[in-house]
């Protein structure tokens, strides 16, 4: 597959992916909100805002892909992969500052619970919490599934978006029940537990983001295939380093190899050409590999710096 015919499936895959986010969310949204309003719980409230926030973290993530896979130009010979870094950095943001905002109405909530009388939330808002659960969780394993299938860690971290959000109707679910149950203060208390899930999964993509920027290699079973791959290859007497970076959802390969130095060009040059074929074929995500081919014996360990 083309780079080109790759982006056109990544771009496919997210725009489904995202189409039914959205309207599921939306959904969900809905719901929660008139539930929440008419059965007295702030807990479902404090879930509707957070479903409807994920719709602009949906949104997000469409521009993010679609950055991403942007072609090279003349200004960006490397492609546009950060971009997907930048993105999952502003989705993590949207969701530190919902969370934030949750977490403090729940604690307002409670702090002037002496003065103002918390309401009992119905039993609609309970029947509406486990809906929101078992959609959210659908919603976490759809969304991996696409997210795996493209390589993708915007898209990735928009499933783990969704997982929390599951873990999140939960704890609404125990604060409804627990306010029904005859502790009215577990309703606003389950907001503030629902914005600490939502602070946690902030945090957590704000820091898949940041690692992925900073050029960190590749886990160390790709690298050991990488070099497997290229010791294999004939005509490589040794693999005398490897280097991997990682660029958004792609890698980045550096090798250097020694070959007998009675080969002619033509030879050697067919011997870098095997390794990058096979390492392309073999290896998901790479985008492109640089192979340094010496003589035997005069190897120098600073050929890749």
């Amino acid at each position: 597959m083309t780079n080109a015919e790759n982006s056109f499936t990544i771009e496919m895959v997210t725009m489904k992916v995202s189409f039914y986010t959205i309207m599921m969310n939306l959904m969900l949204a809905l719901i929660k909100l008139i539930v929440g309003i008419l059965a007295s719980s702030g807990a479902m409230v404090s879930d509707a805002i957070h479903s409807a926030s994920d719709v602009c973290s949906v949104f997000i993530v469409i521009i993010g892909v679609k950055m991403a896979n942007k072609t090279s130009d003349e200004k960006h010979p490397y492609g546009h992969e950060r971009l997907e870094c930048v993105a999952s950095i502003v989705l993590a943001m949207v969701l530190a500052v919902t969370g934030g905002g949750i977490g403090y109405h729940g604690i307002r909530k409670i702090y002037d619970a002496e003065t103002e009388t918390i309401l009992v939330p119905g039993m609609a808002a309970l029947a509406v919490s486990i809906l929101s659960v078992l959609v959210k969780e659908m919603m976490y394993w759809y969304t991996r599934g696409a997210a795996k299938k493209i390589n993708s860690g915007v898209l990735m971290a928009e499933a783990w978006h969704n997982r929390t959000d599951a873990l999140a109707s939960v704890g609404s679910f125990a604060g409804i029940l627990g306010a029904r149950l005859g502790v009215p203060a577990m309703d606003p208390a389950a907001g503030v537990v629902i914005s600490l899930f939502i602070i946690k999964a902030a945090a957590d993509i704000f820091r898949d983001a940041v690692k992925k920027m900073i050029d960190v290699s590749c886990d160390d079973r790709t690298v050991r295939q990488i070099w497997q791959i290229a010791e294999k290859q004939k005509g490589v007497i040794c693999v005398a380093e490897v280097k991997t970076r990682l660029f958004g959802n792609k890698k980045y390969v550096d090798i250097a190899v020694c070959a007998d130095g009675r080969k002619t060009l033509e030879e050697t040059h067919g011997i870098a050409e095997g390794i990058h074929k096979k390492i392309e074929e073999n290896i998901d995500g790479v985008k492109h590999c640089r192979v340094y081919v010496s003589p035997a014996g005069k190897e120098d360990e600073n050929w890749l710096r």
